[in-house]
C-alpha cells in the first residue's frame, strides 16, 4: 500500500511541473507568431549575438577614397568643383579601379559655373563649364552615381531624374504576396539630367536605421514609378562583376532571395538584406582623396578595386549607429553591402526559424521545468544556466559560421518564466505544507498538553483544576507584561499563545510524588518538603523522556514547556528551586508563571493551608516585588490583577 506522504509528494510535483509547463506553451505560442511588441527586444538579441560572434575579415578588392579634412584643407572647401570631381574619377581610373560608385549626390549646377545654362545660346556651345567636364568623365565608363529615393506620400511635379532601372524577374510561386517585395518610393533626389545620362548607370543610397535608431538592413532594390532600381552597392558589384541579370524569388511573404547572377542573396519581405559589419569604422581601407589626387597612391593599391568615394570630414559626413559603432560612416555601410555581396557570407534569418524557436522552447522549458519538479529549485537553476549557455553558444556560433540567426531570445525568455514560475509554484506549495504541517503540530501539541494534563487530574483533581485556571491568567499577564521594553521582542503574539497553553503543564512533576504526600492535610514536614521540591525535575524529566522517544531535538515547545516547569519556583533573589536562579538568569516563561502560580494557589487551594481573598492575593504579591518575583511582572500584574479576580 504506498504511503500517503508519497502520494502528496507525487501530487506535488506534479502539480509544480504542470505550472511550470504553461510559460513554456505561452512562449512557444510567441515564437511562432512573433508579436511586434518583441521586437526591439529580439533586435537586441541579433546585437548582442553579432558583437560577440567573430568578425569575417573585409573582402580585399573594395576600397574607400575619403574626402576628409586634410583633402579639404589641400583642395579647398566642399563642395568641390566639378572639374576638381572629374580629375579625381580620371585618376581613379588611370589606377586601375573596376568600379567607382559615388556616394555623392549632384543635385545643383556647380556653384563655380559663371555661364547660367538656361540663357545660354548656340554661340556659347564651345564653353565647357565644370559640369560639362564632369559629364565628359563619366562617360568614359566604369562610373556608379549616387541618388536617394524619398517616400513622401505628398503629390510631386514630374520628377526629371535620369536614373537607371535594372530588369528584375519576379518569381513568386506561394502566389501569396499582394503587395510587391520592395519598397515603393514616390519620388527622388539625384544628380543634374545631364550627369545622369553621361554615367549611364546609379544605384541609391537609402539605408534606413530601425526604430531604435540602429541600422541593422538595408533595402537592395526599390520600386518608382512601376520600375525597380538597385542600390549603389549592389549596382556596383553587378559592374565590377559583369553580372547584369537579377530575379528575386518569392519564398514566404517575410522571405525572399535575390539572385545577381551567380550569387544568391537572403532577403526579407522587402528585400532588405541583414549586414554583416566586419566591425567597427574604419574597417575597410580608407585612401585620403588629396593623395589620389596628388599620386601619392602606392602603384597597383587600386588595381580591380571597386571604389567608393564619399566624405567624412566634419560637417560633410553623414553617420549612423550600427550594432558594433555608434558613429559609421554613410559611405562604408555602402562598402558593407559591397562587401557582403562578394564574399557571400551573408547573415539570413530561415523561414523555419519560428519553428526551430518555438521547439528549442519546448524542449529547454520541458525539460527545466522536469528538472525541478523532480530534484527541486537548485538543480534547476544549475540546469537553466546550462542551458541558456548551450542555447546562447549555438546561436552564437550559428551566426559566426553559417551566417544563420536563430534566435535565443524565445528560449531564454521561457526558462526565466519556467524559473519564475516554478520557483513560485514551489514556495506557495511549501508554504501551504508548512501551514498544515504547523496545524498538525498545534493540534498534537495541544493532544500532548491535553493528555499530560488529563494524566494530573486523574492523579490529583485539585492540581488539574489548578492548572487549567493558569492558562487564564498566564495569557491575561503576558499580555500585559508585552508592551514591556524589555519584553516587546520576546513576547510576541505567538509566544503568547504559546505560554498560555503550555501553562497547565507547570505541576506535570507532581503525578510522580508519592500520595502521602500529595494528598497530605496540612503542613509538610522538612523532609516531606523536600521530597515535594522534586516535582520540577520530575516533570522536566517527563519532557525529555518524550523528546527522546519523538526523536524531537530543539523543538521551541518543549523548550518553553521545560522552562515553564523546571522554573516557575525560581525566586528573582536567588532563593528558590531546584536551581536557586537568580534574576535575569531565570527565563522569562517561569517568571511569569511564578506569579501565576502563586496567585492561584493562594486563592483557591486549601490543602495545605487556607485560602485568601484576592486582595490579599495581591498584597502579598506586590510585596515580594525585587525578592520572590521580577518587579517588572510584579507591575505588569498589577495593571490586569482586577481581571484576575473573574
Amino acid at each position: 500500500m504506498r504511503s500517503p506522504s508519497r502520494g502528496d509528494g507525487r501530487t506535488r510535483r506534479r502539480l509544480v511541473f504542470a505550472c511550470g509547463v504553461v510559460p513554456v506553451i505561452v512562449t512557444a505560442i510567441l515564437a511562432l507568431y512573433r508579436p511586434p511588441w518583441l521586437a526591439r527586444l529580439d533586435d537586441t538579441v541579433y546585437d548582442t549575438l553579432l558583437r560577440s560572434s567573430r568578425p569575417q575579415r573585409p573582402s580585399d578588392r573594395i576600397v574607400i577614397i575619403d574626402v576628409d579634412e586634410r583633402s579639404l584643407s589641400t583642395v579647398g572647401q566642399w563642395p568641390w568643383r566639378r572639374d576638381v570631381i572629374a580629375t579625381l574619377i580620371g585618376r581613379l581610373r588611370a589606377m586601375g579601379a573596376s568600379t567607382i560608385a559615388l556616394d555623392i549626390i549632384f543635385a545643383e549646377f556647380d556653384r563655380y559655373e559663371h555661364v547660367d545654362r538656361r540663357a545660354r545660346g548656340p554661340h556659347d556651345a564651345a564653353q565647357r563649364t565644370p559640369d560639362d567636364v564632369l559629364a565628359d568623365a563619366l562617360k568614359d565608363g566604369r562610373v556608379v552615381l549616387g541618388y536617394a529615393l524619398t517616400f513622401d506620400a505628398a503629390a510631386h511635379a514630374p520628377n526629371r531624374c535620369v536614373l537607371h532601372p535594372v530588369g528584375l524577374a519576379v518569381v513568386d510561386p506561394t502566389g501569396e504576396s499582394g503587395e510587391p517585395p520592395y519598397f515603393r518610393a514616390t519620388d527622388a533626389v539625384c544628380s543634374l539630367p545631364m550627369l545622369g545620362k553621361a554615367a549611364g548607370v546609379s544605384g541609391f543610397l537609402n539605408a534606413a536605421p530601425d526604430s531604435d535608431g540602429i541600422l541593422r538592413r538595408a533595402p537592395l532594390v526599390a520600386e518608382l514609378g512601376g520600375r525597380v532600381y538597385p542600390a549603389l552597392a549592389l549596382e556596383a558589384v553587378a559592374a565590377a562583376t559583369r553580372t547584369p541579370d537579377m530575379a528575386l524569388r518569392v519564398a514566404t511573404v517575410d522571405a525572399s532571395f535575390l539572385i545577381v547572377g551567380d550569387r544568391v542573396v537572403p532577403v526579407d519581405g522587402k528585400s532588405n538584406v541583414l549586414l554583416r559589419y566586419r566591425g567597427k569604422k574604419k574597417t575597410f581601407p580608407y585612401l585620403s582623396a588629396a593623395d589620389v589626387l596628388n599620386g601619392e597612391v602606392p602603384p597597383g593599391f587600386l588595381r580591380d578595386k571597386i571604389v567608393f568615394v564619399g566624405t567624412t570630414a566634419l560637417g560633410t559626413r553623414e553617420v549612423v549607429a550600427t550594432p558594433l559603432d555608434t558613429l559609421f560612416a554613410g559611405v562604408e555601410v555602402q562598402a558593407t553591402i559591397a562587401d557582403n555581396l562578394l564574399q557571400q557570407d551573408f547573415i539570413r534569418r530561415s523561414a523555419a526559424g519560428p519553428i526551430l524557436e518555438s521547439l528549442a522552447v519546448l524542449v529547454a522549458g520541458c525539460g527545466i521545468a522536469f528538472v525541478i519538479a523532480m530534484t527541486g529549485l537548485v538543480a534547476g537553476v544549475a540546469g537553466s544556466a546550462a542551458a541558456l549557455a548551450a542555447v546562447w553558444l549555438g546561436a552564437s556560433w550559428l551566426l559566426s559560421s553559417t551566417g544563420l540567426f536563430i534566435s535565443p531570445l524565445y528560449p531564454t525568455v521561457c526558462v526565466g518564466g519556467v524559473l519564475a514560475i516554478m520557483t513560485f509554484a514551489n514556495f506557495t506549495v511549501e508554504r501551504r505544507k508548512a501551514e498544515t504541517a504547523g496545524r498538525e503540530r498545534t493540534a498534537a501539541q495541544r493532544l500532548m498538553v491535553q493528555t499530560l494534563l488529563s494524566l494530573t487530574e486523574a492523579r490529583d483533581a485539585e492540581t488539574g483544576q489548578h492548572s487549567r485556571r493558569t492558562q487564564r491568567y498566564t495569557r491575561l499577564l503576558a499580555e500585559a507584561l508585552a508592551s514591556h521594553p524589555d519584553f516587546r521582542e520576546y513576547l510576541t503574539p505567538e509566544r503568547i499563545d504559546l505560554l498560555s497553553s503550555l501553562a497547565p503543564l507547570h505541576d506535570i512533576g507532581k503525578v510522580a510524588i508519592p500520595d502521602h504526600i500529595l494528598h497530605k492535610p496540612g503542613a509538610l514536614t522538612p523532609e516531606e518538603r523536600v521530597e515535594m521540591q522534586k516535582h520540577p525535575a520530575l516533570g522536566r524529566d517527563v519532557i525529555y523522556k518524550a523528546e527522546e522517544q519523538a526523536g524531537v531535538r530543539d523543538d521551541a515547545t518543549l523548550e518553553m514547556a521545560k522552562a515553564i516547569v523546571y522554573t516557575h519556583h525560581e525566586r528573582w533573589d536567588g532563593s528558590g528551586y531546584p536551581q536557586g536562579l537568580r534574576g535575569k538568569d531565570i527565563p522569562i516563561a517561569g517568571r511569569v508563571m511564578a506569579v501565576v502560580d502563586v496567585y492561584d494557589a493562594a486563592t483557591t487551594r486549601e490543602l495545605y493551608r487556607a485560602s485568601i481573598t484576592h486582595d490579599e492575593a495581591r498584597q502579598f504579591i506586590v510585596r515580594a516585588k525585587g525578592t520572590h518575583f521580577d518587579p517588572a511582572v510584579v507591575d505588569a500584574f498589577e495593571k490586569v490583577a482586577d481581571a484576575f479576580r473573574g
